[in-house]
């Protein structure tokens, strides 16, 4: 199993929307997330960022996130949400949500 710990901006005056997107994700998109292995996914906000954690219970990660990517419904979803948020500028090519580096966990 691999954590993840992601970051991405909120546009303050869309985080409402956002919230409400989110009190009634689709389940077609659920699905998707289930059936590309992220398990116990929470994304928080503070300040103007979204924290985004997830855990990776498959064996391809990479596979996964491009299966979760070609899906026609998880790219709806996408084009609804990604308006309304704010990469960071210091994000690897190739991130919406800039993945963070794990410094501490413990069980």
């Amino acid at each position: 199993m691999q954590r993840h710990g992601q970051l991405l901006g909120i546009k303050p005056e869309k985080l409402e929307e956002y919230k409400r997107w989110h009190e009634a994700v689709w389940p077609e998109v659920l699905a998707m997330i289930h059936e590309c292995n992220i398990r116990n996914f929470s994304i928080y906000h503070k300040d103007g960022f979204l924290f985004g954690y997830f855990e990776y219970v498959g064996n391809d990660f990479a596979a996964d996130m491009a299966k979760m990517a070609a899906d026609p419904k998880t790219q709806e979803w996408w084009a609804i949400q990604q308006p309304l948020q704010s990469p960071l500028p210091t994000r690897a090519p190739g991130e919406w949500w800039a993945e963070m580096e794990e410094l501490f966990h413990t069980d």
